[in-house]
């Protein structure tokens, strides 16, 4: 079951029609109760308002109580977040709103209680609502032109704060796409955000990265730690140290690295998260020496450990780190023996890999698709190991994208507001760079094709767009002029190897290519632009050339 009822007197079930069929038989409306491993509040709630006897007794005679892990269930989570965890949402027996809350202390879960029955019983069915973005339906499509990189830019100049870095003037989030958006096209706006970020957010003597700032100057972080957050944020620094040699931008990226090869470590792959007890993170760092850390949930997750290979291999291509190579590959096999069957990826496994208890797990989620595959993608341009990359895109294509082009993000199906489809864009987003990436890889034009019908159901929308999915304007730039790196010899080569430290981060470095009938000549490199041919160059001194040839 997701979550512990034994912590609480409410008598949870799970998440299913056969929950929702109660209700309908019952007249008793839906309590839904999304928590996380890694929220404190979480368990707060459980240990006050959930185990007060009379209000699990209200609970569980005039509701239908469910429990859902949002880790493990991200569609329930992207429809009925209420924008923190837990997030508490009262719902009809055909799964729509009738009201939502996060953390409810006994006496504010008392009132809401009330106005939900009283609602219930004074309208029914009708005192529910769809959310808006299921109610939108697919996304407005437009033309990919230059206009939608040039809004994003002008998005970032607007939002960024000049006084304490980063976008935003209340809560900070590191968004670290944003910021490698910023890279090549407002790089003071990154560099002093990733400082911010290095200074506020770094955990200096365990390693990795707290989730974000409470305040606008970046303190008060909430320090868990969530190993898809650290794998985007090693990414971003990788980069930063690419484009400006400083060395602080490695050191933080490879103490990253460290937090998810020891302490999200689960001996085969990367865990989870792990909890942000405060008690815990405020100590000195010989007094941690003698406490016990927040406990780690060991869940495998395709989707976060597909970013952190993708983050890992990032490192290796700028560093050439062991270390990093090895955690890369042992995780990238696990996920793809345990979680990818015919390209279908499973959300999750045990650490272990046995699926005792994750049986219900559910797969085919554009998430887990499209993390996984960018990970595959960055295998193959940095080890010459694409792996099951062109198994988990076709099957991502053919499902789950619709005639119109939107991707969907998952198969049809499910209990509530799951049957509803939605098309999430920072999902799409992530989905489209990866079969843009596997284009440039493979030589196959369809995922290219299909990457840009992707991103052009969005575009009707750009003007509306904020930094947080910046990311947006980046794929479309790449879409409109592809850029590949293809090297006549064979990954780990010294050309290839120059070639993914030259390379700028939007560009595909292609190894083994004069494998193709119109590929490079042995021994040869040379730059693709949009399937215009510059070069060749035959040394790491003449790739150089050609590119800062290129460079506008």
């Amino acid at each position: 079951m997701d979550g512990d009822p034994a912590r609480t007197h409410v008598e949870w079930r799970e998440w299913g029609e056969a929950a929702f069929d109660l209700a309908g038989r019952t007249g008793n409306p839906v309590l839904l109760s999304l928590v996380t491993p890694w929220s404190e509040e979480c368990e707060e709630m459980d240990e006050t308002t959930y185990a007060e006897p009379r209000i699990a007794a209200h609970v569980n005679d005039g509701f239908v109580p469910v429990r859902v892990d949002a880790d493990r269930r991200p569609r329930v989570r992207e429809r009925y977040n209420m924008g923190g965890f837990p997030s508490t949402v009262f719902l009809t027996p055909d799964g729509e709103v009738i009201a939502g809350a996060t953390l409810l202390g006994v006496e504010g879960f008392r009132g809401i209680l009330d106005s939900v029955r009283e609602a219930w019983d004074s309208r029914g069915e009708r005192a529910g609502s769809v959310p808006r973005a299921l109610r939108e339906g697919s996304p407005p499509g437009g033309a990919l032109d230059a206009r939608i990189e040039e809004q994003l830019v002008e998005q970032l100049l607007g939002a960024y704060d000049e006084e304490f870095g980063g976008w935003g003037g209340d809560v900070k989030f590191p968004l670290p796409r944003t910021v490698e958006f910023a890279l090549v096209r407002a790089r003071d706006q990154a560099v002093r955000t990733l400082e911010a970020v290095h200074t506020h957010l770094l955990d200096t003597y365990d390693g990795g990265f707290y989730r974000f700032a409470r305040n606008r100057n970046w303190r008060g972080a909430r320090r868990e730690k969530l190993t898809d957050e650290n794998a985007a944020l090693v990414r971003a620094f990788a980069h930063a140290h690419r484009y400006t040699g400083e060395h602080s931008y490695r050191e933080a990226a490879e103490a990253g690295v460290e937090c998810l090869t020891t302490t999200l470590w689960t001996g085969e792959a990367f865990g989870a998260s792990q909890g942000g007890a405060e008690s815990y993170f405020r100590l000195e760092p010989t007094e941690r020496e003698e406490t016990d850390p927040p406990a780690v949930d060991r869940t495998v997750f395709a989707d976060r450990n597909g970013l952190a290979v993708d983050a890992l291999l990032r490192v290796v291509a700028y560093t050439d780190d062991e270390r990093a190579t090895r955690y890369a590959r042992r995780a990238r096999e696990f996920v793809c023996e345990h979680l990818v069957d015919d390209g279908r990826v499973t959300h999750y496994c045990a650490p272990d890999g046995d699926t005792a208890g994750s049986e219900d797990a559910p797969s085919g989620l554009l998430l887990d698709q499209a993390r996984l595959l960018t990970g595959l993608t960055t295998s193959w341009a940095v080890l010459g190991e694409p792996g099951p990359a062109t198994a988990v895109a076709d099957w991502t294509v053919d499902t789950l994208q619709t005639d119109a082009g939107a991707l969907r993000d998952g198969p049809p199906g499910g209990a509530g507001l799951v049957t509803e489809p939605l098309y999430p864009l920072d999902t799409a987003i992530e989905a489209a760079d990866a079969l843009l990436d596997l284009a440039l890889l493979s030589g196959e034009r369809r995922y290219q094709t299909a990457a840009r019908r992707a991103m052009a159901t969005f575009a009707g929308a750009s003007d509306r767009m904020g930094v947080e999915v910046a990311g947006y304007g980046s794929v479309v730039a790449r879409l409109r002029e592809p850029r590949a790196i293809e090297v006549g010899a064979p990954a780990g080569s010294d050309l290839h190897r120059a070639a993914l430290r030259l390379a700028d981060h939007e560009s595909v470095v292609v190894p083994g290519a004069d494998d193709r009938s119109d590929g490079p000549e042995p021994g040869e490199a040379r730059l693709v632009v949009d399937g215009s041919v510059r070069g060749p160059a035959e040394t790491p001194a003449g790739l150089e050339g050609l590119l800062t040839d290129d460079d506008p």
